[in-house]
């Protein structure tokens, strides 16, 4: 079953870079989505929880999905791109294993522990 849901961020990652390519992004776009929103991992500096917090709101693809909603409505170019940069990044992370972060600490995630205690509790 990990194996299909792989298979299936890593089709919603190419979905995302397809849509870059039809906005006619520029290409500095690109390096964006595979980088940017990791940013985010900043909030790990107040804490734990504040880190969780703040790295979840970047990489959770309702949050994605609303913004580039919200772009069409709008309609607003940057939104749309910036939608499809985080769903993309979110799908791309999820493809490797890494999912949104309990507040435990940062090798806690919804899909399980990463990193090298990943068989560790």
């Amino acid at each position: 079953m990990k194996y299909v849901i792989r298979l299936e961020e890593a089709a919603m990652f190419a979905v995302s870079l397809f849509g870059l390519y039809q906005l006619n992004a520029d290409g500095w776009y690109y390096p964006v989505l595979f980088i940017g929103p990791d940013i985010s991992m900043i909030g790990y500096a107040a804490g734990s929880a504040a880190g969780a917090t703040v790295y979840n709101f970047f990489h959770h693809k309702g949050v994605a999905v609303a913004i580039f909603m919200m772009g069409l409505y709008l309609p607003n170019e940057l939104m749309l791109i910036i939608g499809i940069i985080l769903f993309g990044h979110s799908s791309m992370d999820r493809m490797f294993g890494y999912g949104l972060k309990l507040d435990r600490g940062f090798k806690y995630t919804h899909l399980g522990t990463i990193g090298k205690y990943k068989n560790k509790k």
